[in-house]
């Protein structure tokens, strides 16, 4: 396992972790993950070599750290937009990315990869891509999976309201591959 650095933000932690800076915070905070605060800040850093320890001594799965990457999974039954997104976004972000056609397939990877994003076509053939979200939203390990609606046929209102039922985000097809890249980035900010 390499790293690209030695020391670490809280962010970063949660999300090789899987869970919420918070979690991290707390875990700093009572002295069980070591790391040192940044002088003149509240900000805290923790060595690459401390979470590797935390990690093995509190049996917390080493998956996160293997690729280091943001892991995107893309659910949409339209291929040409899967194979576009899933080049684009493994290429020029350097994201992790899997995806899946239906709601069945978006289960089993969402248990099996563990997405810190999904990319979720809202006219997903059959299934009620609300029940997709809620499975997301109720299970205790996806707590930190970000969900973006995707959609060409729903107006901007219509999209924006989505929010209020589990949905982080939503980008308004065509897009611009910029466009995606933006959203996830901006969905998956963590502050220190």
């Amino acid at each position: 396992m390499s790293f690209e650095k030695d020391v670490l933000t809280t962010g970063e932690v949660a999300k090789i972790c899987n869970v919420a800076p918070r979690t991290v915070s707390k875990w700093f905070d009572t002295g069980v993950l070591k790391g040192y605060r940044i002088p003149g800040s509240k900000d805290r850093r923790i060595p690459v070599s401390q979470l590797m320890r935390f990690m093995k001594e509190h049996g917390i799965p080493f998956d996160g750290i293997a690729s280091g990457k943001t892991r995107i999974l893309i659910v949409d039954d339209e291929q040409e937009i899967v194979d576009v997104l899933h080049k684009a976004l493994s290429e020029q972000a350097n994201y992790e990315v899997r995806s899946a056609t239906n709601g069945f397939q978006a289960g089993l990877e969402c248990d099996r990869f563990k997405p810190h994003v999904m990319l979720l076509d809202v006219h997903l053939g059959e299934a009620d891509v609300r029940n997709i979200a809620n499975m997301v939203r109720s299970d205790d390990d996806l707590q930190m999976t970000k969900i973006i609606a995707m959609s060409g046929k729903m107006t901007d209102g219509q999209l924006q309201s989505l929010r209020t039922t589990g949905f982080d985000g939503y980008l308004k097809k065509p897009f611009q591959v910029r466009q995606v890249i933006e959203s996830i980035e901006s969905t998956t900010a963590l502050v220190a």
